[in-house]
């Protein structure tokens, strides 16, 4: 727990050493694309005053100076498989984009978004020593959270305090200055596989960066999408990207849940690919031009060209019905949203006073996913766009880019973890978070 503490604190430094230099690239590696953005952050009298608790707290100024997107190589359900090949698309993407900001960096913000994320809600009690609390008393109450025991092979990727109480107050977000005796803290802690965390760290090494920070890309796509109203109400975050779904709930601002359906837009155009007979490349392409899963009389008379690249004249110049493609598009898309609802009922959505679901990612352009979702989510569905930043070009501005966005937005104003608080003893219950990550110790 001790070497996770410090750790964590180092890369927080990191982060704000490159804030201080004033440039800082955020990075998504995803199964379908690898995006990059340079951000340039403004002097300290531009500093936005912000919600939390914490050092970190606030939100600097900044704007979009570089920016690249390329196809992604090596990844698959959002996990590397090839090591060379995401290397070189990683390498891709950066150059682009430092070449576009005419500036290098050496640090950057990365998400995950496989590794098979798990949450876990915790607690934590201690008496107030002083009677008035301070930044020690937060960081004990932290600390004093018993983990539950979890696999060998996961690590903890966030630690995140979600609400405090005081004596008999509960619904607190900044307990500090506060006159009380005792507090007590809930916390949402989410844990991934090792293996992923190390792959990615190793892959930024070999780039010539450092890492600065880890996110889970649940969490950023939310941070992106979601309006204030409905993150302090109660609402769900489903991201649609390519080769997974990620899951995120939110609740008076913080996220308290999150997971990972290892299904996405990937498969939908593996099944076009398979039931036309096509090269993934053309089943794509029909899915983004033609695609839907709400067929009317109309689609029975609009006819699709499929040409592909047989020789044959006979294959190569064929003919189907929109409605036949969206024969085979919706299945899949049904299971999809079936797998989200599952977890959104395993997770207790439906106790939050708020029900909202807002999808994005790729595979919410789906035309008409919308109203599916609504029958098989039974909420009130919208689909959400990433929330506009400076000078971000037009072209990143839509649902695919909802996790690069989110990033940008952690990179600025990071919500507070558990080891950004320093307790006032380093003996902490053995029951407290036992494992560290070990990456961190053999590459920095």
């Amino acid at each position: 727990m001790i070497e996770l503490y410090h750790s964590q604190r180092a890369m927080r430094a990191m982060r704000s050493a490159a804030l201080q230099r004033g440039v800082i690239a955020v990075l998504d590696v995803g199964t379908s694309k690898i995006g990059c953005l340079i951000l340039k952050f403004e002097g300290a009298e531009n500093r936005i005053d912000g919600d939390g608790v914490g050092s970190l707290a606030g939100q600097s100024g900044f704007q979009v100076i570089g920016s690249a997107l390329t196809k992604s190589r090596g990844i698959e359900y959002g996990e590397i498989v090839s090591m060379p090949e995401t290397e070189r698309a990683i390498r891709t993407a950066l150059q682009s984009a430092q070449k576009m900001a005419n500036s290098r960096v050496d640090h950057v913000i990365a998400c995950v978004s496989g590794g098979s994320p798990r949450s876990y809600g915790l607690e934590g009690d201690m008496d107030i020593k002083s009677e008035i609390v301070d930044d020690k008393d937060i960081g004990d109450v932290l600390g004093a959270c018993i983990i539950p025991s979890y696999e060998i092979d996961r690590e903890i990727l966030h630690a995140q305090p979600v609400n405090f109480s005081l004596d008999h107050r509960t619904g607190l977000s900044d307990p500090r200055g506060q006159i009380g005796k005792h507090l007590s803290v809930d916390m949402h802690l989410l844990t991934i596989k090792e293996k992923t965390i190390q792959d990615l760290a190793y892959c930024i090494k070999r780039c010539d960066l450092e890492l600065a920070g880890v996110a889970s890309s649940s969490y950023v796509s939310a941070l992106s999408s979601l309006v204030e109203d409905e993150k302090e109400l109660g609402a769900a975050c489903v991201d649609l990207g390519g080769g997974s779904t990620n899951i995120s709930i939110f609740w008076k601002k913080h996220m308290i849940f999150a997971e990972t359906v290892k299904m996405g837009g990937e498969l939908v155009t593996r099944d076009i690919s398979m039931g036309l007979q096509v090269p993934l490349s053309a089943a794509e392409r029909i899915k983004t031009r033609n695609g839907g899963v709400l067929a009317t009389g109309i689609d029975d008379r609009e006819m699709i060209e499929i040409s592909s690249e047989t020789g044959d004249w006979e294959l190569d110049r064929r003919i189907i019905s929109r409605s036949d493609l969206i024969g085979i598009m919706r299945p899949r898309i049904e299971e999809i949203l079936e797998e989200v609802r599952a977890s959104l009922d395993n997770a207790g959505f439906d106790d939050l006073p708020s029900q909202k679901i807002v999808l994005t990612g790729g595979a919410s352009q789906v035309p008409g996913i919308e109203s599916l979702a609504n029958k098989i989510l039974g909420q009130q569905v919208r689909l959400g766009r990433p929330m506009r930043i400076h000078r971000l070009p037009q072209a990143y501005s839509g649902p695919t880019c909802a996790g690069l966005v989110g990033l940008s937005l952690f990179a600025a104003h990071p919500q507070d973890e558990w080891w950004d608080f320093s307790p006032r003893s380093k003996n902490f219950s053995g029951q407290s978070v036992s494992r560290v990550f070990r990456w961190f110790k053999d590459n920095w």
